[in-house]
């Protein structure tokens, strides 16, 4: 019986920990690491970012939506910014005839990674 307790709390102490570790933002989603695609020729694209989660609020009603990932597609040139200061974010060449690039940038550092191939994503991050 007290192995069977010190499991139970084991299990609600990994549990808090995981909890705490995300990062509350509240309606301010778009404050973390910036990122950019770079598509020429027409090219298609789709996008795929993860990072560390976080907690905010998706609306009025829902003030406890939770993330850790983002997924986009476009065509040329787009941008955004993640929602916390860590991540990565992996682009595939989905159609068009030019390269797609992908770029981000954390304390002056950055990173850039181009695919001209749609089975070959590129990816960048920072964690």
């Amino acid at each position: 019986m007290r192995i069977w307790r010190i499991g139970v709390v084991a299990l609600l102490v990994a549990g808090a920990s995981a909890a705490d570790a995300q990062t509350r933002l509240g309606a301010d989603i778009e404050s973390g690491l910036p990122w950019h695609v770079a598509a020429l020729q027409g090219a298609s694209w789709s996008l795929e970012c993860r990072f560390r989660p976080v907690v905010y609020e998706a609306s009025a009603y829902n003030r406890e939506a939770w993330a850790n990932r983002i997924a986009q597609t476009g065509r040329g040139s787009g941008g955004g910014r993640l929602p916390s200061d860590n991540g990565s974010c992996t682009v595939t060449k989905t159609g068009g005839r030019g390269a797609v690039a992908i770029a981000m940038i954390k304390n002056g550092e950055s990173q850039v990674a181009v695919t001209t191939d749609p089975a070959k994503p590129a990816a960048v991050g920072f964690f």
